[in-house]
C-alpha cells in the first residue's frame, strides 16, 4: 500500500490529527527493518511491490493495540450509565429506534432525490447517493435490468424485466439465469437491507426457530421465469429446484429434479446437497432414508460429481434425524470418508456431530471433548450458514449432557479466539449460549469467584440475564451464605425488570429474613432499604393490569422484620397499619414471628396502645400464639386499667396477670 493511500484511509476515519506522513513513513521503516533483523540469513527476502489492503485494515490494525474493556457499553449505545440500556427489552428497543431513524432517513432520501444529486466524495461512494427510482413510465436498458440484480432488488427487478418484455427487447440467457437464481433465493421477497444490522441481530433467530412449513409462493414470478425460459439448462434447473427445497416445496422440487434428470441435465453439487437434505421430509423411517442416502451418493458418484462440504452437512443432518443405533456408526463412517477425500469439517458438522451423539434420551457420550481437543487452537471462518449454531448448541451439551463447567470454560476460551465470536449466531443464541454458561458456573464455581471473574465482567453489557438465571444466582448466594452480594442483585433484579413475579420477590424476602447479618449495620440498612422498595411496588401497582403481584401477609411480614431489624420502628408501624386497613386485598396474615417482633419493638419504644392494637389484630387474624403475647406485654409494659380493660375485652379474663402473679 502506498502512502497516499494510507493517508486517505486515515483521512477518511478522521485520523488526519493523529497521525501524520512522518509518523507513518516513519512506522513502515521501523517495520521493515525488524522484519529484517529477524530473518535468518540465509532467508531469501522477497518485497512484494504491493500489499493488496482492504478499506478496513488500517482500522484493524488500530484496534488490536488495545484490549477490550468487558464493562464498557456496546458501541451502538451511548457510553452513559444512565443512558445504556440494562434489559433485553430496552435494549432490542434503543437499537430497533435507531433501525428505524435511518429507515426514515432513507425514505427521506428515496423521496427527495432532487435534493441529494451532490457528490462530494472522490472517489464518488455509490452508498451515499439515492436509489434510483423505476416506474412504469420509465426508460429502461439491460444495463438497468443489471443493476437491479446486482444489487438485489427484487420489486425493481420485476419491474425492469417486465418493462423490457413490453418493448419486446431480448434478454440474454445469462441475465436470465441471474434473475431466476435471485429471485429463487429470495422466494420473489425484497430482502432486508444490509445496512439494518439491528434488525438483522434481533429478528433473525425468530426465522430459525420457525417449524420446517411450505414458505414457497407458488405461482410467484420466480416460477414464471423458469417457464419463460426457452432453452432451459441444468443450470436453470438447479436454480428452481434449490430455491423450492429452501422454502419446503418439497413435492414439486422433487419432481423437477426426476423430470431434469430424464432430459439427460446432469445438476450441480449444491442441487443433490439440497436434495439430500430433502430425505427427512421424502423419507418416513430411518431404513428409508438411509437407503435415499446412499442411492443419491452412488447417482452423484455415477455422475462423476465431486461432493464437498455441503455434502458432508447435507447427510449429517438426515442422519440426526435418524434415532437408532446405527446413526452414531454411520456418522462415523462418513466423516472418516470424507477426510479421504480432503474435506474438512466445518462448525456446521460438529453440530451435527453433537446433536446425532449427545440425544437427550440416549446415553452419555464425551465426543465434545475429541471436538473440542481438534478445533481448540482454530481460528474459524464462516463455512456453512449453520455455523453459527455449534457454540450455543455445545455449551448446552456442557450443561445438560456433561454437566462440566472445565469444558464449558474451554469451549468459551474457543469463542474468544481471534474473530471466532463473529459465528455466535444472533441475539437469541448468544442469550441461550450465556444463560447456559452462568448456570453451569454459579453450581460449579465459588460464588465470590462467580461474582468477580464472570457476572461482572459480562453483566449486563454482553448478557443480561433472565429471570430463572437470577434465581438460580441468588440461591446459591443463599447457599453459599455470600448475603453481602444480594443488594448488588437486587438492584440487577430492578434494572433487568426482573421484578415483577411474586417468586422473585418472595425469594428475596425469605433469604433476607432467613439470614440476618452480624455485625454488619451497613448490610442491615441496605436489607430494610429493599424490603421498602418491595413494599413500594407491591402498594403501587396499576390496578388496570390483569398481571399484577399478589400482596400476601407474609410479604409484608418479611418486610416488617427486616425494617424492625434496622430500627425502623415508624416504618414498620406505618406497615402494620396498612396490613390492619386493607386486609380485604391482602392475602393471608404474616407469620406470629413478624407480629411478635413487632410487639417487642412496641414494648421497647413503651407504647402500651400500639402493642394492644397488636393484640387485638393477633385476635382477629386467629393466632394460637396470642396469649403468650398478651402476658409478655403485662410483664414488660406498665398497663393502666384502661388497656388492661381492652386486653380483657380482646381475649378474656384469663389473660390478665394480677400483681401478685407478677411479683
Amino acid at each position: 500500500m502506498s502512502i497516499n493511500l494510507l493517508l486517505f484511509h486515515a483521512r477518511f476515519y478522521h485520523l488526519s490529527k493523529q497521525i501524520s506522513p512522518k509518523v507513518i513513513h516513519k512506522c513502515l521503516l521501523t517495520n521493515y527493518q525488524i522484519r529484517l533483523r529477524s530473518s535468518s540469513k540465509s532467508e531469501e527476502i522477497i518485497i512484494p511491490r504491493k500489499i493488496p489492503r482492504g478499506p478496513t485494515d488500517i482500522l484493524r490494525a488500530l484496534e488490536s493495540t488495545i484490549s477490550r474493556d468487558p464493562t464498557a457499553a456496546h458501541y451502538k449505545y451511548h457510553d452513559d450509565p444512565y443512558l445504556t440500556p440494562k434489559s433485553n427489552l430496552s435494549k432490542r428497543s434503543l437499537a430497533m429506534a435507531q433501525e428505524a431513524g435511518k429507515k426514515a432517513a432513507h425514505w427521506v432520501r428515496k423521496e427527495n432525490v432532487d435534493l441529494f444529486q451532490h457528490r462530494e466524495a472522490d472517489p464518488f461512494i455509490e452508498k451515499f447517493a439515492p436509489p434510483k427510482i423505476y416506474t412504469k413510465d420509465s426508460e429502461v436498458t439491460i444495463d438497468d435490468l443489471k443493476y437491479c440484480v446486482k444489487v438485489a432488488n427484487i420489486s425493481d427487478t420485476i419491474l425492469v424485466y417486465t418493462l423490457l418484455k413490453e418493448k419486446s427487447i431480448n434478454i440474454p440467457p445469462e441475465i436470465m439465469q441471474d434473475i431466476l437464481e435471485l429471485l429463487c433465493f429470495y422466494n420473489s421477497e425484497d430482502p432486508l437491507s444490509e445496512e439494518f444490522i439491528e434488525e438483522r441481530w434481533f429478528k433473525q433467530s425468530s426465522k430459525g426457530d420457525k417449524k420446517q412449513r411450505k414458505t414457497w409462493k407458488d405461482g410467484a414470478f420466480a416460477e414464471e421465469i423458469f417457464i419463460s425460459v426457452k432453452e432451459p439448462t441444468s443450470e436453470t434447473y438447479s436454480a428452481i429446484i434449490r430455491g423450492m427445497l429452501k422454502y419446503y416445496q418439497v413435492d414439486r422440487a422433487t419432481q423437477l429434479f426426476e423430470e431434469a434428470k430424464q432430459k439427460g441435465f446432469i445438476l450441480n453439487v449444491e442441487t443433490y446437497n439440497a436434495i439430500l437434505e430433502a430425505g427427512t421430509l421424502l423419507k418416513e423411517n430411518n431404513d428409508m432414508r438411509w437407503s435415499y442416502i446412499i442411492s443419491i451418493l452412488t447417482e452423484m458418484n455415477d455422475k462423476k460429481l465431486k461432493p464437498n462440504l455441503g455434502t458432508l452437512n447435507s447427510i449429517l443432518y438426515c442422519l440426526k434425524s435418524m434415532a437408532n443405533k446405527f446413526s452414531k456408526e454411520y456418522a462415523l463412517k462418513v466423516l472418516s470418508e470424507f477426510e479421504g477425500l480432503g474435506i474438512q469439517p466445518s462448525l456446521a458438522t460438529w453440530t451435527f456431530v453433537l446433536q446425532i451423539f449427545c440425544r437427550e434420551r440416549g446415553p452419555i457420550s464425551t465426543i465434545l471433548y475429541d471436538i473440542l481437543n481438534k478445533i481448540e487452537n482454530e481460528k474459524h471462518t464462516m463455512r456453512d450458514i449453520r455455523d453459527v449454531s455449534f457454540f450455543v448448541t455445545a455449551m448446552a451439551m456442557c450443561r445438560f449432557h456433561l454437566n462440566d463447567y472445565g469444558l464449558a470454560k474451554r469451549l468459551d476460551k474457543h469463542l474468544h479466539i481471534g474473530n471466532n465470536y463473529d459465528l455466535i449466531g444472533d441475539s437469541y443464541k448468544e442469550s441461550i449460549y450465556y444463560r447456559n454458561f452462568l448456570i453451569l458456573a454459579v453450581n460449579s464455581e465459588p460464588i465470590h469467584d462467580f461474582m468477580e471473574n464472570l457476572y461482572n465482567q459480562i453483566v449486563p453489557n454482553i448478557y443480561t440475564p433472565e429471570m430463572g438465571v437470577l434465581e438460580e444466582i441468588i440461591k446459591q448466594v443463599e447457599i453459599s451464605g455470600a448475603i453481602e452480594f444480594l443488594p448488588k442483585l437486587w438492584s440487577d433484579v430492578v434494572t433487568f425488570d426482573c421484578a415483577r413475579k411474586d417468586t422473585m420477590l418472595k425469594l428475596i424476602l425469605d433469604i433476607m429474613v432467613h439470614n440476618e447479618p452480624e455485625n454488619d449495620p451497613n448490610l442491615v440498612e441496605k436489607f430494610a432499604n429493599i424490603g421498602s422498595d418491595i413494599y413500594e411496588k407491591l402498594m403501587n401497582q396499576n390496578e388496570n393490569r390483569t398481571n399484577n403481584i399478589p400482596v400476601t401477609g407474609d410479604m409484608l411480614g418479611s418486610i416488617m422484620l427486616l425494617l424492625l431489624r434496622n430500627n425502623s420502628f415508624d416504618k414498620a408501624w406505618n406497615l402494620f397499619m396498612t396490613l390492619d386497613k386493607d386486609h380485604q386485598i391482602i392475602i393471608g396474615v404474616p407469620k406470629v414471628e413478624a407480629i411478635s417482633a413487632l410487639i417487642d419493638a412496641c414494648i421497647e419504644e413503651k407504647q402500651a396502645s400500639k402493642s394492644i392494637m397488636c393484640i387485638q389484630y393477633c385476635a382477629d387474624a386467629g393466632y394460637d400464639e396470642i396469649d403468650k403475647l398478651a402476658k409478655n406485654i403485662q410483664l414488660k409494659l406498665t398497663l393502666d386499667e384502661t388497656h388492661l380493660d381492652k386486653l380483657s375485652k380482646i381475649i378474656g379474663q384469663h389473660v390478665i396477670i394480677s400483681e401478685a402473679q407478677k411479683n
